[in-house]
Order: C-alpha cells, then structure tokens, then sequence
C-alpha cells in the first residue's frame, strides 16, 4: 500500500510538471473520498452562488443576474461572483433546513447598496443605449418588429410569436411604468434596435409580507447578436437603473429550470378550433383522436349558462377590485393591484383583453373571468398565416360554478375567433382543467424570487399573474 501510494505521489508531481489539469483528474480517480467531498463544497456553493440562485444577490445586488440564462442557455454566458465565501456560509447556515432544498426563513438575502452606479454599463464598440419611448408610435413599432423577428417561436420553426403596438401598450405601460426601465440597444451606424429589456414595478404579496418589486418582462436580443453576449451588459444596465429606484427584489418567470424554483406550474390548453389546429400541426395535440372524433370531442354549447355574465364595464372597478383583492389573499405568492391597475389590466381592449362579470341579485359583483390575447403567426403553411390564443388570467367567484364559468369563458373566446385556450394549473384553477378536456402540456413555467427567502409553494398557492 505505501509502495503504491508512494508511486501515485510521484506519478502526480511527474503530471503537476505536464498539466495541473490532469493531476487533479488523477486525483479524482484516485482518491474518490476526497473528490465527493470537494464536489459537495463546490455544489453547496453553486447553490448559493448569486449568478445562479435565484434568490441571492450578488455583492453589487444586481438583481436580474439570473435572467441572463433565460435567454442566453445557448450562448454559454455566466457571470463572475464577486460575493465573498463569508457571505456564503452564513447564507447556508442561516437560510436552509437540514435537507438543504428549501428556504424555512423569509426576508431579503442582502440589503441593497447606499450607493448605486450613476454612469451606464459600456456596451460592445458600434452600439448604444437608448431609453425608449413607447408613447412613440414609430418606436413602439421598431419594438415589435424586434420582438416578432428575435423574440420567441416554436422549435420546428412552423409558429412564431407576433406582437401587436395595442398589446405591448397593455403589457409595458401599466399606471406605474417608468420609462427609464425600457432599456434598448441600437447600432451606431443605422440606429437599428437590436435589443430590449423592460420591467415594471409592482407590490407583491409573499407569504404575509407585502412586498414593492420589479417585474421583469420581454429580454431579447437580435438573433445575429446573441454571440456577443449583449444579454449581460443589458441585464446589468437594467438592474443599475432598478437599484436607483431603491428596489433589489424582483419576480419573474422562465420557461426553464433554473437553481431554483420558487414554484413549478404546467401548461394546459384547450382546442377550441381542432381543425385548424390540425392542419398546422399545433404541438399538443392528442395524438390518438382524428379529425372527426377531435370535432365531437371538443363541441361546445352556442351559448353561455351562467346567469348575469356580461363584459366588465369601468364602473365595476371598484367592485372588481374588492373581489379581486378578496381572492388573491387565498395565495401566498399574489399581486396587490391597485384600482388604476385593475383598470389597466382587466377593462376589455379590443383584442388584447377581455373581462366578464357576474352581477349579483344586490348589486355586487360575485364572479369575474378574464382573458388576454396572443397572436402567433403561421410559418410555411399554404392556406393558414395566424394562429391566435386565449391566455387565463384571473377567475375568481363566490356564486357561479366554476366549471361553469370557464365553459363560458371558452364558449365566448370561440366565439371571438381564438383557436386554443391555454390556463396555468395556478390557483384553483384545477378544478376546471380534466372536466372541461384541457390538455396538460410538455412545457412549464417556472416562478423565480431575487434576493428574497421563503419557502417553496405548490401551484395551487401561486396567485401572482402577469402577462407577457
């Protein structure tokens, strides 16, 4: 045994002279016992690494560093830590059970700085900042052009996202938007937008506290520029800009996993045209139905049962606000609207949203359904160019059925000429997906907290909605 240890010694100081790499490769083959226990350090750290976890800032609490991998997981990007090994271990000490998979406290990880960085980030040669005016028809439609070209499409490449100036005033200018959050990137040469980041301030309920954040919304970058690694630089021009609004919380959604989930929910959709879904081969589709067994299976009734239904008008704002407000303290992760953002966000646009009430025998307003309108377009399909969506985005009541209420709601979004109805399996909504032949999806959508602790949640107990 010594004679053998003494040759591996000698074998790696040979290998230390060639390739520290290769002796320490060595070293994990030989001494296993000592790699398991410097991978569980280096896992421990990752865990509470800041560019990765999604609720611990890093030393200059920037706090949209972990957005970067929403968008950039194909790019290879990380980013340096600059947090001390101190500030990790009392993170581990004072923040996790014993397990080490979950928060059992609540609070911020780190205060924020006193001092912000006044002077924007520097951006690669050729390429500016611009602050961008989305009162500005000509700008809003520079926007949409970016996102509908760059922004997000199916991976077969046969459907592709399209944004409308209506939707993305509904979606960025909420009553408290600041203008300063729409951060744009143009090239120097011909003032082209070539990347956008936004967010919007928002009061968030987490667990029992009340809690004023950002929101962050639409991260994208020119598909030909996603090499320069642009997307840092703007995550970090947009946490500068947030931190000196005072704000280093954030809460924001990703499509993928990321170290670590809040909470985990499911896509579901429902058809409401099989046959056009059919014929552009819409992902999700049951694969065991044929076209004419997909029409009988999806019917749906010419006219709605609920009593009293009828489109929200701005005098139920006050009612709809109170009802709201009622329904989402159910949850422990919710929004805290205030009456003008209930106005914003449910008073029907043509196209864009739309909200249904029920009126009851006092005067009151008893149930409430809305939903929000995505329009995709159609790739290389000879008769079919668009494909438009009905999302959920609040159904809440104390008198209606609500299975009855969603099979209104799906009844009048088919009648508005939406194709597919899709729901989150957030907040009660359960209750309503197997019996009204919603189909649960292959994709997910991910809850993320920044520089905040709280125990993980189940679906059912998230009531925070924003569209985007």
């Amino acid at each position: 045994m010594l004679n053998c240890s003494f040759k591996y010694k000698n074998m790696c100081r040979s290998l230390c002279r060639k390739s520290r790499v290769l002796q320490i490769l060595l070293l994990i083959i030989l001494k296993p016992s000592l790699f398991t226990a410097t991978f569980k350090l280096l896992l421990l750290f990752y865990w509470h690494a800041p560019t990765f976890h999604s609720t611990s800032p890093p030393g200059s609490v920037g706090i949209f560093t972990l957005v970067v991998h929403v968008c950039t997981a194909r790019e290879g990007i990380t980013l340096a830590d600059n947090m001390t090994q101190k500030n990790h271990q009392n993170i581990a000490r004072d923040t996790y059970n014993s397990t080490g998979d979950s928060f059992v406290t609540h609070g911020p990880i780190l205060e924020g700085e006193a001092s912000v960085r006044e002077e924007p980030y520097s951006l690669p040669s050729g390429f500016s900042w611009d602050t961008l005016d989305l009162s500005s028809p000509p700008v809003l439609r520079e926007l949409c052009t970016l996102l509908n070209e760059n922004y997000m499409e199916e991976d077969d490449n046969t459907i592709r996202c399209e944004f409308s100036l209506e939707y993305l005033q509904w979606a960025l200018r909420p009553p408290n938007w600041l203008p300063q959050w729409n951060c744009g990137v143009r090239v120097h040469t011909n003032n082209k937008l070539v990347g956008f980041i936004a967010a919007l301030p928002a009061e968030v309920r987490v667990y029992e506290t009340d809690k004023r954040m950002a929101q962050v919304k639409l991260l994208c970058v020119h598909k030909k520029l996603r090499l320069k690694r642009m997307t840092p630089v703007l995550i970090r021009e947009l946490t500068r800009r947030v931190n000196r609004q005072g704000l280093h919380q954030a809460v924001y959604t990703a499509g993928i996993v990321l170290p670590t989930p809040l909470s985990s929910c499911r896509y579901w959709h429902r058809p409401l045209n099989p046959r056009k879904l059919t014929e552009v081969s819409y992902p999700g589709l049951r694969q065991n139905m044929n076209l004419q067994r997909a029409l009988k299976f999806y019917r749906l009734p010419e006219v709605t049962k609920t009593p009293g239904l009828r489109p929200l008008t701005k005098e139920d704002v006050v009612g709809l606000h109170a009802l709201l407000q009622a329904n989402l303290r159910k949850f422990h992760l919710s929004s805290r609207l205030s009456m003008q953002e209930v106005e914003h966000w449910l008073l029907p646009r043509e196209n864009v949203i739309d909200t249904y009430v029920v009126e009851g025998d006092a005067g009151t307003l008893t149930d409430v359904v809305s939903f929000y309108g995505v329009s995709s377009r159609v790739l290389n399909h000879p008769v079919h160019t668009g494909l438009r969506a009905a999302h959920l985005l609040y159904v809440a009541g104390t008198a209606a059925d609500p299975v009855d209420l969603m099979e209104d709601a799906l009844v009048l979004a088919k009648s508005k000429g939406f194709d597919v109805f899709s729901a989150l399996d957030v907040m009660d909504n359960k209750s309503f997906l197997d019996n009204l032949k919603f189909s649960v999806m292959d994709k997910s959508l991910h809850y993320y907290l920044y520089n905040w602790m709280c125990p993980n949640m189940s679906p059912d107990e998230v009531g925070l909605m924003f569209p985007n």
